[in-house]
């Protein structure tokens, strides 16, 4: 079911560099890059961002958040909301888009031009988020003791960096898009992939100094390393694996030629969303988990609504069991959800499509029990793969509970499933302008 990998060769890469067009998307692939760290880089002004990154070190759920926004949180940069309020409302969107109707029409039916006024609808509703996170997030910083530097007027202040935080947002939206039609590869994935990347070094020191002293320690650190590849191959194996479902083809004959007749395959994916389920449940379960836990950390009154607060947050935690649970159901969930929505995986489509060209299933009639069948292969296909990238996410990180090297949660399976997608989506994008250059040849010659 697995398709196989090869490492490009010295040919090969050259060829990606001299490809018509691919220079200058990887070119503005990285200039785009390196515009959202530098921007990371960026403080807020009037914050002792001291204060907030000794929190965000203790703080599973922070910390987490932080790892994803390449550290802007943590320095709480103009950046740091980073691409969190776009990914959420790309979700919401998508989620609502199957309800109402109207939005249905523009996804399905209306194309590019609808595809278009969704993705306007998912900016402005961006923004909305990116001000509600923002006043959140300081409202949090305002009663957090020593966040704030004295002498600065509160109300200019508030309003001042609510209005950066969500142009910062705003921001990085717009160059995850940038990077999706210009570049290579999907922007709001790559800048998640890039903020991963630079934590790395981070939480390898913290694992160093845990394990230095410590034997026991380094066994189980070379265990859980161990662990960590293979999931991460598994994870490639989830990525490229197809289920082939074979076509007959109809023979046609043009004058005396006879064209068709061959035998093709429809390739199913084991795994259709990628990694977007993954990120997608991440963007859920940490929205609330976020809210609670700063509302809980800031200095408010002690009382039973607090005592709620601190219960809600500790059950939503990173490192509880039910937040495992939450998640590995909401891999499953999004996984088919992706699958009903993508427009090469509708049973009834592709049933319809094959019955106009002559073309069928071996055994199966044309029409409503061929989209039947596909229905059946279509669903037993997504529950494998849900289930798979649902245990993949889970066993690394029950092994970093079991062997207590907890320095190296935060680049846990989520992060390893995210990478490793990301740069297969990078990959799979080069070999296509390779396959085009090819082509382009071909024609030429």
């Amino acid at each position: 079911m697995a398709q196989g990998m090869r490492m490009p060769s010295t040919e090969d890469l050259m060829s990606m560099w001299n490809a018509s067009g691919l220079k200058q998307k990887i070119i503005f692939t990285f200039l785009m890059i390196a515009a959202f760290r530098f921007g990371v880089q960026l403080p807020l002004f009037g914050i002792n961002n001291s204060v907030f990154s000794t929190i965000a070190g203790g703080n599973n759920i922070i910390g987490f958040l932080d790892l994803f926004s390449g550290g802007a949180l943590g320095k709480v940069s103009i950046f740091a909301l980073g691409i969190g309020p776009y990914i959420t409302a790309s979700i919401i969107m998508q989620l609502i888009s199957v309800v109402i109707p109207s939005l249905e029409k523009l996804q399905k039916e209306e194309g590019e031009a609808g595809r278009r006024k969704l993705s306007q609808y998912t900016r402005m509703f961006t923004v909305v988020l990116a001000m509600f996170q923002s006043i959140v997030f300081m409202l949090y910083l305002h009663h957090l003791p020593g966040a704030i530097v004295p002498g600065i007027n509160p109300g200019l202040f508030f309003v001042s960096s609510v209005a950066v935080l969500t142009a910062g947002s705003v921001l990085v939206m717009w160059i995850s898009e940038l990077i999706t039609e210009k570049g290579i590869g999907n922007g709001g994935s790559l800048i998640i992939f890039v903020g991963i990347l630079s934590g790395i070094p981070i939480y390898a020191s913290r694992t160093f100094q845990m394990v230095a002293n410590n034997g026991s320690l380094q066994l189980a650190l070379g265990v859980l390393l161990a662990i960590f590849f293979a999931a991460m191959i598994f994870i490639v194996i989830m990525q490229e694996a197809v289920r082939k479902v074979i076509i007959v083809n109809p023979k046609r004959q043009v004058g005396n030629k006879v064209y068709g007749g061959m035998n093709s395959y429809i390739p199913f994916k084991l795994n259709p969303g990628g990694v977007m389920p993954i990120i997608f449940a991440i963007a859920i379960l940490l929205f609330p988990s976020t809210v609670l836990s700063l509302v809980g950390q800031a200095n408010f009154a002690e009382g039973p609504a607090k005592d709620m607060v601190m219960r809600l947050t500790h059950i939503l935690s990173p490192d509880g069991i039910v937040y495992y649970l939450l998640y590995f159901g909401l891999i499953v969930l999004l996984t088919f959800f992706y699958a009903s929505i993508m427009p090469n995986m509708q049973p009834k489509d592709i049933a319809a499509n094959l019955k106009k060209y002559g073309s069928s299933i071996p055994g199966i009639k044309p029409g409503k029990p061929t989209a039947e069948a596909l229905d059946k292969i279509l669903s037993k296909t997504t529950f494998i793969g849900a289930m798979g990238l649902g245990i993949i996410a889970l066993i690394p990180s029950l092994a970093t509970y079991i062997t207590h090297i907890t320095t190296l949660q935060g680049i846990g399976a989520t992060s390893l499933i995210i990478m490793v997608g990301v740069a297969l989506d990078l990959i799979n994008q080069v070999r296509t302008h390779l396959l085009a250059r090819n082509y382009e040849s071909f024609l030429k010659e």
